[in-house]
């Protein structure tokens, strides 16, 4: 074969579409050919890119933040880009009409409003002080960068000022809140009875020949569920592990004590001096010289950190860098660190970030722990780790073993591994194993069932893979009448008690409406009754049924009450008559209720403002989405 495709190689047809690539490039350019002649973006803007790593960027936030809500057992196809990309592009780009809006407006966030939010941040900080080491450990988690942080936190505030702005230019007037109030604050008088279920279906009778024509003609219903046997070969960390060398004990003991939490930590300060725009050195050591002298003079460093730092994140808490054991800041700063006492503040240090004043606030000394009280630690440690890379072994193993194999049972008996059965399982499994989503995916994958395939081995998170394949299907099939007819009798019995129930409240609705009271109603059909006066909008005291349909009743006339009733999920009918509507007085309202309405209606008129706000945007932008 390789001989043929060298012999074609040298043929005059290959000759001829080798030189029709030579042309193309000639004419359109090699670029035209590798990336289509464009820029790059998703899309434009009012002529601002939006991006491929723009884009990703926000797709990665958007799945991590779907993770965190939904845990691991998140269906996979909700992170699919295919299905996130719209709306996320979509997000960005009203992100970007806002921030040129703003711009537009020349609101702007100098970088020490910016460095005192983050350092206020309880994300950022450590028994209510910043922590720089924190600061960039959780950002990192979350795939950011300080500085794409801070430039995005600083967007973030220019937009908050824009909408806070569109809100605060909003208000209700006087007559606006007035009639809001009148509905709102709207109270109803009104008697209800209720009319149970559980009061008819006790009398009710079901015959053989009505369950066994139910059962005919619904047999759909009592079908079981699609399921699938399946034998499976679950491999996890513990099924690796084993005794460790003492050797290994002992080098690991080393290692931990050389970790830095068992060594001397100095808590460090520092007042940051960077090299501003136009500035020569001497008016640097000039400034330098001026906190050094504040300083000498007994100012609180502090103070001077909060006046003098060109360090943002830091100067709004003291200068606080948190800790170090020797290796968390620059060579030049920690070969000053080690010179100092506690209290003690260095001469300017010279980094590439500028010239430092650092002080020494706290030294707590490590104390190493004897090797028989770390021992078990270090075991568990040493058995994990080497489990997991035997297991990761193991898993290449088994991918090769299983993806030609007629079954498991090979594959199982080569790696020593033992081959599960799994009970039914169906497609909306809730629980074990299988309800994991990529394992019922592809228990339910045509290449299993249909094919008879073995599955891929799959990672299911925490170091577990399995691998599966169907041992039997079994298609749903209608249950026996003799399994379902007690189901079958109380459907029966709740439909026909259902009936009357309705039946029975009408009739009570006609005698109110004819002019018996409802206490006469109720005591003659046994039912409990009940009457609540200045009913509003936010009763607690109502069922709530009975609440939402008395204020959908139309006001009734003088003297003439309005009935109607209202069918709960439960079954039960609850009778309503209404007396009497009173309009709200926004006068009348206590002053805690009169502001609220008026911060619910000037809410929802800022929220319909700003949504008419962005509108506008899009309407008149120049939108390109490639």
């Amino acid at each position: 074969m390789l001989q043929n495709i060298r012999q074609s190689v040298q043929g005059p047809t290959i000759k001829i579409v080798v030189w029709l690539i030579v042309i193309s490039f000639s004419i359109f350019g090699i670029e035209s050919i590798l990336v289509g002649g464009g820029s790059g973006s998703v899309a434009e803007v009012n002529g601002e890119e939006v991006t491929p790593q723009e884009l990703q960027l926000a797709l990665n936030t958007q799945k991590r933040q779907l993770i965190s809500m939904m845990g691991e057992n998140i269906d996979p196809a909700m992170l699919e880009d295919e299905r996130l990309s719209g709306r996320v592009l979509d997000t960005i780009i009203g992100r970007k009409l806002l921030m040129q809006s703003a711009q537009a407006m020349d609101l702007t966030v100098s970088k020490r409003e910016v460095g005192s939010l983050i350092a206020s941040m309880e994300q950022f900080q450590i028994e209510g002080a910043f922590s720089p080491e924190l600061y960039t450990s959780v950002l990192s988690n979350a795939g950011y960068t300080p500085s794409y942080f801070k430039n995005t936190l600083r967007d973030d505030i220019a937009v908050s000022q824009l909408r806070s702005g569109l809100a605060g230019s909003e208000f209700a007037t006087g007559l606006e809140l007035a009639l809001n109030a009148r509905v709102d604050a709207e109270q109803r008088d009104l008697r209800f009875l209720t009319i149970s279920l559980q009061s008819f279906i006790k009398d009710q009778q079901v015959t053989d020949e009505e369950i066994s024509a139910y059962y005919q003609q619904h047999q759909d219903d009592f079908r079981t569920s699609e399921t699938v046997e399946l034998d499976y070969i679950e491999l996890t960390p513990d099924q690796f592990r084993g005794p460790v060398e003492e050797s290994a004990v002992q080098e690991a003991y080393q290692l931990e004590i050389e970790n830095s939490q068992y060594k001397t930590e100095n808590r460090v300060s520092h007042i940051l001096f960077e090299t501003r725009d136009g500035e020569d050195d001497a008016a640097l050591q000039k400034r330098v010289a001026a906190a050094q002298e504040k300083l000498a003079s007994g100012a609180n460093f502090a103070e001077v950190a909060a006046e003098f730092s060109d360090d943002v994140g830091s100067a709004t808490s003291g200068g606080d860098l948190g800790f170090s054991s020797g290796d968390a800041f620059p060579a030049s700063i920690e070969e000053a660190i080690a010179g100092l006492d506690v209290n003690q503040v260095s001469p300017p240090v010279k980094t590439d970030a500028g010239t430092h004043l650092v002080l020494v606030t706290e030294r707590r000394k490590g104390e190493v722990p004897p090797l028989d009280e770390l021992r078990p630690q270090l075991e568990e440690q040493l058995q994990l780790a080497q489990a997991r890379g035997d297991l990761l072994l193991a898993v290449e193993q088994l991918k090769d073993l299983v993806f030609n194999a007629e079954d498991l049972s090979r594959p199982a008996k080569e790696l020593g591994l033992e081959v599960s059965r799994s009970e039914p399982v169906a497609r909306d499994q809730s629980e074990g194993l299988f309800s994991n989503p990529s394992l019922l995916s592809a228990a339910f994958s045509e290449e299993v069932m249909e094919g008879g395939h073995n599955s891929d081995v799959i990672e299911i998170g925490d170091n577990s893979f399995v691998v599966l394949r169907q041992y039997k299907h079994n298609e749903p099939q209608v249950r026996d009448l003799a399994q379902v007819r007690g189901d079958i009798e109380s459907i029966l019995k709740e439909q026909s008690a259902r009936a009357m129930v309705a039946a029975a409240a009408d009739r009570a609705v006609q005698e109110i409406a004819g002019g018996a009271s409802i206490e006469q109603v109720a005591a003659s059909g046994g039912y409990a009754w009940q009457v609540e006066l200045a009913a509003d909008r936010h009763n607690t005291a109502l069922p709530r049924d009975v609440l939402s349909r008395a204020f959908e009743m139309p006001v009734p006339a003088t003297d003439e009450a309005q009935v109607d009733y209202v069918m709960t999920p439960a079954g039960d009918a609850q009778v309503i008559s209404l007396l009497r509507v009173n309009p709200g007085q926004l006068e009348q309202l206590e002053p805690a209720a009169k502001a609220s309405l008026q911060r619910q209606v000037s809410g929802e008129f800022a929220n319909l403002l700003d949504t008419e706000f962005q509108r506008g945007l899009r309407e008149s932008a120049d939108i390109s989405i490639m």
